[in-house]
């Protein structure tokens, strides 16, 4: 077949900061590469083009969402593509380092790319003998490598060797070969983060500041130095990816429950998780609720903040639909899902249920008080308000006696200051104040500047 560009369709899931890529193989057929549980949007752009997806490779064994791989070969019988080292415990076709596949006019070739897992390969795409585009997954992404350190401290740096020779077998690759990253801009895998999504290895050997490095030990230094925080679940979801999600019937249900029934799945351990936005959970929420609003992201505040095996009950709006929760928890393992609270906070409250509210105040009618920062430790650098607290979400609980009596909890808009006041709230402290904005309206309202770096210990 003559491959072009509109062959190619990356499915970009904004709140993993991951892409998937489906592959019009020309025949009717497509190639699913490293799709997540959630495959509403594959299926649709499958359906729109007319095509069955015959083919579904992983790069690795993906610590941050499930794998729909397994999902695939049973609604559409394709053939699961994946490394023979990653000893999965499903169907599969396990493939090693320079071992092809015919598509059907088009080869996937197998490259033993280690060093984001020890697993992990990436697949160059063959028209003929012309190389048109390699998925890297988490090898060589646009601008940076994947992080080397899922697998534990005692791992992290011989996976940051290995990820160097990767990179450097990688761009011996011809300049104009594309580069099909999974993990990308907003990925808790990146280290760091960049902001596209594709690029080509030409561009890459030009533009990568982690290739510019001189030696290994300098790329090493480079990589790890640029390592944060990542959310508490990936710890989980690798083992989950090798032993294969289950089979999804459909979408996950989430029933009704009344008001009784709510209180009686509290009282023997559930925890309440209000999706509603910020400013309706300020005014009236549940005693004990935590606040996720119903975004892109709601997955990895989910999965970081949360534990899977405790019992969720949902507090929505009327205009949120509770498959969106549901297809969220499921991508990344959460399937203890109670139900949901029927009519919402109005049922509640008709009731007579006891609810609770959050100061929320904007960057003018805010007190200036002690000032805590929540957001991620890059957010932090690039620009904080003076001498604030930085104290982040995902280690929040553990640091609640580190919260001034009376501060401001601020994010970059108000939606993780929110989780993180319901968080507080959980450790028994009401007495703050969420900041409806982010620093810079903070600064702005206080006639102050953004003092960027680390605060001075």
């Amino acid at each position: 077949m003559s491959f072009t560009d509109d062959h190619l369709f990356p499915l970009v899931d904004e709140g993993l900061g991951n892409s998937a890529y489906l592959v019009d193989l020309g025949d009717g057929s497509a190639l699913a590469v490293d799709a997540s549980r959630d495959l509403r949007t594959l299926h649709a752009a499958a359906r729109r083009r007319g095509l069955r997806v015959a083919f579904a490779a992983d790069t690795h064994l993906h610590a941050d969402f499930l794998s729909g791989a397994v999902q695939l070969g049973h609604d559409t019988g394709a053939t699961v593509l994946a490394s023979a080292a990653g000893r999965r415990l499903f169907d599969h076709t396990p493939l090693a380092d320079g071992d092809e596949v015919d598509l059907g006019g088009l080869t996937l070739r197998a490259l033993e790319t280690p060093g984001h897992t020890d697993e992990h390969l990436s697949f160059l795409l063959l028209d003929g003998a012309c190389e048109l585009g390699v998925f890297t997954g988490g090898s060589l992404i646009v601008n940076s490598a994947a992080r080397t350190d899922l697998l534990g401290p005692a791992r992290t740096e011989q996976l940051a060797r290995d990820q160097y020779r990767s990179l450097q077998c990688l761009i011996t690759l011809p300049d104009a070969v594309a580069v099909w990253p999974t993990h990308g801009a907003g990925s808790f895998c990146s280290a760091p983060p960049g902001s596209e999504r594709t690029s080509t290895i030409g561009e890459q050997k030009r533009a990568n500041p982690l290739l510019a490095a001189p030696d290994e030990d300098a790329f090493v230094h480079d990589l790890l130095a640029g390592l944060g925080t990542y959310p508490a679940y990936f710890t989980r979801l690798a083992e989950a990816n090798r032993r294969g999600p289950a089979i999804l019937a459909g979408t996950p249900p989430i029933a009704a429950l009344s008001p009784a029934a709510v209180r009686a799945l509290l009282a023997d351990g559930a925890t309440v998780v209000d999706v509603r936005p910020a400013a309706d959970y300020a005014t009236a929420h549940i005693p004990g609720a935590v606040s996720i609003p119903l975004r892109e992201q709601f997955a990895t505040w989910l999965g970081w903040l949360l534990p899977d095996t405790t019992p969720l009950v949902f507090v929505l709006n009327p205009d949120q639909d509770p498959a969106d929760i549901a297809w969220q928890s499921a991508k990344i393992g959460y399937e203890r899902l109670a139900g949901q609270l029927a009519g919402g906070i109005a049922a509640w409250t008709e009731e007579r249920g006891a609810v609770r509210n959050t100061a929320f105040a904007t960057a003018i009618r805010a007190p200036e008080r002690s000032y805590v920062d929540v957001r991620q430790a890059p957010e932090y650098r690039a620009g904080h308000v003076p001498g604030a607290i930085h104290l982040e979400l995902g280690d929040l609980t553990a640091h609640a006696a580190d919260v001034p009596s009376g501060a401001v909890v601020a994010c970059g808009h108000g939606e993780r200051a929110m989780t993180a006041a319901s968080l507080l709230e959980r450790a028994g402290r009401t007495d703050l104040t969420v900041l409806d904005g982010g620093p810079d309206d903070y600064v702005r309202a206080h006639d102050l500047r953004l003092t960027v770096g680390a605060e001075p210990s």
